[in-house]
């Protein structure tokens, strides 16, 4: 794990999605040794004395949490638009990764697109998005990893060998066959890179490929029952709109209410170096 990033940031609006993403943090926590923060955004229109009544509970939450887990907890309190203020102060003070429950796309925002993707969209820090407790305590078993033949890919599988080392998991990498010459080939390449490392890093995997004229989105989900996956690695796209992250929406908001970590491009791609974790 990079030492320079000691916590874990759970999003906090005082729910139960909440309280269940600071489970998901506690079971992190105790297997990568790191600290958790709470994070609640104030509307720039509430009041101060809501402002205080927030502070109080928010203490006596990570008072609990401390004495409950052992596990070093604070909580921070900002104003400001939810859509901007969680990623930029995850990406400022280099937080390891935000962990936030959704309840998925529901009503209005089947159209408009999903909450969760709008906070997620853009930002440095991976987020792990939950809709559910953990189903246990122990370890992220079955990992699945969708891939095509994008080079974003790379960062995607970084994190996936990090989880896979840490948690003893398996990697199930999902790939979707391609007509097209050029981009198999580009599709070969980057699954050569992902044996290439996952066997350099001692992680168990398996191969599975559907065709080219399937969903990717919904073989993903329906690959992920059928395995009880504990997690589901995805790239998310760098802009939003009516047709872009369609599915990014479809992953995240999963009827299995699997956990989905979601990892964003970066314009410059990690060195193939920095996939040995020692």
């Amino acid at each position: 794990m990079d030492k320079s990033k000691k916590f874990l940031l759970v999003t906090w609006d005082f729910t139960e999605l909440s309280d269940y993403a600071l489970q998901h943090a506690i079971k992190i926590s105790r297997m990568i040794d790191t600290k958790i923060r709470l994070i609640h955004i104030l509307s720039k229109k509430e009041s101060p004395e809501s402002e205080i009544t927030k502070q109080k509970k928010l203490q006596l939450i990570i008072e609990k949490n401390k004495e409950e887990s052992g596990i070093d907890t604070s909580w921070v309190l900002l104003r400001g638009k939810i859509f901007n203020e969680i990623s930029e102060y995850a990406a400022d003070n280099q937080a390891f990764m935000v962990i936030m429950g959704t309840h998925g796309i529901q009503g209005s925002q089947k159209v408009f697109g999903s909450w969760a993707l709008k906070v997620i969209m853009g930002s440095k820090v991976p987020f792990l998005v939950i809709q559910d407790k953990p189903r246990d305590w122990e370890k992220y078993q079955n990992i699945v990893l969708p891939v095509d033949h994008r080079i974003e890919n790379r960062e995607k599988l970084k994190m996936a060998i990090f989880m896979g080392k840490y948690f003893d998991s398996r990697i199930h990498i999902l790939k979707q066959a391609v007509n097209d010459r050029f981009l198999r080939k580009k599709l070969n390449i980057t699954m050569n890179f992902a044996v290439k490392y996952l066997i350099q890093n001692n992680i168990s995997y398996e191969i599975h490929e559907i065709s080219h004229d399937e969903h990717l989105g919904k073989k993903t989900m329906e690959f992920a029952s059928e395995i009880n996956a504990d997690l589901i690695i995805i790239m998310v796209t760098r802009k939003f709109g009516p047709t872009i992250g369609v599915f990014e929406q479809y992953i995240i908001a999963n009827s299995a209410r699997v956990p989905v970590l979601c990892i964003n491009p970066r314009s410059s791609f990690v060195r193939v170096g920095s996939f040995q974790f020692g």
